[in-house]
């Protein structure tokens, strides 16, 4: 059994940061793990450990602070930031404050980004609320997803965030389970229009298969098929929001992948936009099985009860 003052991974990495791209030191919590914890093909369930301590916690972050400096501090919790206690919520901005960290990103559901409210006074840097939202259709999110929240709950706790001067960002899964390729890009292109105005910045994420999901069910016995990175391609290409994606386990058959061949120079031009946002870095990108990605959307055309009007 792991440790529970080890946290799962620490690495640092490059993020957009007011039009620059910075160091950003990103930490994974093992925690006590997401309450709703009925996502269809969520798996972080597995970084969790019930006897996880606020000290614990605190243990965790101050080992994951000597891998190195940077302007961002980004954490991940396996669930909600503001579903933690108050007293290790504290820590964490107390610590991002000697630390000298400019911004802090972290992730939240909806209903408990409310919670910030308690916290307003320790805040004394840039804050941004990852949500994931996953869609904007409150049906592909209830009965593709299990999410547990609507869109309107998401669009009130955006507006909380923002009126308390804090940035929103929207995580947009791609291809969640039981829709075609044409209509999860529909479906990813129909959401970005949607959260105009309610979120800064759009997260775009690939499914990928993990362990011990009712996804992977599906996917064993070749029921579901992950994105094609050309489908992530045409997502970004189509949005003029500032939308980033790094699309996990690409290449591999469980993540997003192309024919095998082109997948390495599709994901680096995949990265590239997301940090400086050029779309230009897609214009030569072509391999044979373009035309076989843009075949299967048009014969999914013919095989399916539209699912967007």
């Amino acid at each position: 059994m792991s440790s529970t003052t080890d946290p799962v991974a620490v690495w640092i990495e490059k993020e957009r940061f007011h039009g620059e791209v910075v160091d950003c030191l990103t930490v994974i919590l093992r925690t006590r793990g997401c309450s709703w914890n009925r996502c269809l093909m969520c798996g972080y369930r597995r970084d969790t450990d019930p006897r996880v301590t606020n000290e614990d916690l605190k243990k965790q972050l101050e080992k994951a602070l000597k891998r190195g400096k940077a302007k961002i501090l980004k954490i991940f919790t396996s669930g909600s930031f503001f579903e933690l206690d108050k007293e290790f919520r504290d820590f964490v901005y107390s610590t991002v404050s000697k630390a000298g960290f400019e911004k802090l990103i972290v992730e939240s559901r909806p209903e408990f980004v409310y919670r910030v409210e308690e916290d307003l006074e320790k805040i004394e840097f840039e804050l941004e609320v990852g949500i994931g939202l996953e869609t904007s259709n409150d049906f592909v999110r209830e009965y593709c997803i299990n999410k547990g929240f609507t869109f309107e709950d998401f669009k009130e706790a955006s507006r909380f965030l923002k009126s308390k001067g804090f940035r929103v960002k929207a995580y947009l899964l791609l291809k969640p389970p039981f829709l075609s390729e044409r209509e999860a890009v529909e479906d990813a292109i129909r959401s970005i229009e949607d959260v105009k105005g309610l979120a800064d910045v759009v997260s775009l994420n690939p499914t990928n298969v993990q362990s011990g999901t009712y996804l992977e069910t599906l996917w064993k016995r070749k029921l579901y098929r992950p994105p094609w990175l050309w489908s992530v391609v045409e997502v970004l290409k189509s949005s003029n929001l500032e939308i980033v994606s790094d699309p996990v386990g690409a290449g591999s058959l469980r993540g997003p992948h192309n024919c095998g061949k082109c997948d390495k120079a599709v994901v680096r031009a995949i990265r590239d936009f997301s940090l400086h946002q050029d779309k230009s870095v897609f214009e030569n990108l072509n391999c044979k099985c373009l035309k076989l990605w843009e075949l299967t959307l048009e014969l999914e055309n013919y095989s399916r009860i539209p699912l967007f009007k």
